[in-house]
């Protein structure tokens, strides 16, 4: 006669688990599809990667300069409005960021996000050079790649990402330093300044 094995009962604890030859406890590999965090529950289509996926493309990519490899969207053209056309290029540009939010992206790739949208708003104000800039920068591409890269590997940050925020932080404390620096170097010569 061949005794059963006595059946387990399920450990609450381990949830998600596989038991292992010999005893031991083996999780299972993470699928790439795996569900992320969402801040919030609804909505989820509104912010899906295809129409996401669809928005980048509209904004950076959607049209063809015949005879080159230069693409251009809806950003560029928007762009070319005086006034308003950069701050309402920026103002969609803002979809992919708050899509990697919601989706809980972590912080840092945020505010890489919201950089590349800055950088792309600033450089955008200048006439003709900034819109031109707007067609090879594609602060929307850069954000929605971002995005796809930190959704399939969460919480794991590239040196990529350190750099650049490290890089921004140098250069916008220069841009308050120097003219500080001058309004300074300014006073200190009117304060010591002698009349002949």
């Amino acid at each position: 006669m061949i005794a059963s094995k006595p059946t387990k009962v399920p450990d609450p604890s381990q949830a998600g688990t596989v038991e292992a030859p010999a005893g031991r406890i083996q999780h299972p590999a993470k699928s790439p599809q795996a569900p992320s965090f969402n801040r919030l529950s609804k909505g989820g289509r509104l912010l899906s990667d295809d129409r996401l996926h669809w928005l980048e493309y509209i904004l950076d990519e959607a049209f063809h300069v015949p005879g080159t490899g230069i693409h251009f969207g809806l950003d560029g053209i928007i762009g070319l409005v005086p006034g308003l056309g950069d701050v309402v290029a920026a103002c969609l540009s803002l979809f992919i960021p708050l899509a990697a939010w919601i989706r809980g992206v972590p912080y840092i790739t945020l505010l890489r996000m919201l950089a590349n949208v800055s950088i792309g708003l600033l450089v955008g104000t200048i006439p003709i050079l900034g819109d031109a800039f707007d067609i090879f920068w594609k602060a929307n591409r850069r954000n929605y790649r971002l995005l796809t890269l930190h959704v399939a590997e969460p919480h794991r940050h590239t040196w990529k990402d350190w750099v650049f925020l490290l890089i921004l932080g140098v250069f916008i404390t220069a841009i308050f330093a120097i003219p500080l620096l001058i309004l300074g170097w300014l006073i200190s010569k009117v304060v010591n300044w002698q009349p002949v």
